[in-house]
């Protein structure tokens, strides 16, 4: 499941840039190939954060406040990267990257939120922890190999 389509990722760039960062070929037309490079790199880094506690991809559908949000992380990663193809990469660009990976960092460790008016489904894959209380063991490898 995308976030997004390569209709948004120009609207973001405006259609001069969106051609600029993707033609290869010096075409004149932008290089679909390369957007979807983008895309599905960003969307796999967005993935990789938000899996440290939400089963991905994330289901947007029905859920208008959670799709801005991830739309617009993304956007800014797929925004990133394009510009890293023809550098330097704008100082705002550049700036607003980082910005979302710290956003991303928190997200993964439970410091920030994604807003969604359901409850999110949790990574299952992330398994449990098995913890013991109570007295020491009384038989151990190596009380038992003193016997």
């Amino acid at each position: 499941m995308a976030y997004l389509t390569a209709v948004e990722i120009e609207r973001r760039l405006g259609a001069l840039a969106y051609v600029q960062l993707t033609d290869d070929a010096g075409s004149g037309v932008a290089d679909l190939n390369r957007v979807e490079e983008a895309r599905a790199s960003a969307e796999g880094e967005f993935d990789s954060y938000a899996a440290a506690r939400f089963a991905v991809p994330l289901d947007l559908t029905g859920r208008p406040e959670l799709a801005g949000v991830v739309k617009g992380v993304v956007l800014d990663l797929v925004a990133y990267r394009l510009h890293l193809r023809r550098p330097p990469v704008p100082p705002d660009v550049a700036r607003r990257y980082q910005q979302v990976v710290s956003w991303l960092r928190r997200l993964a460790a439970g410091q920030a939120h994604l807003p969604s008016l359901s409850a999110m489904e949790p990574n299952g894959t992330r398994g449990e922890v098995a913890r013991t209380t109570g007295p020491r063991r009384e038989f151990s490898r190596e009380t038992l190999r003193d016997s």
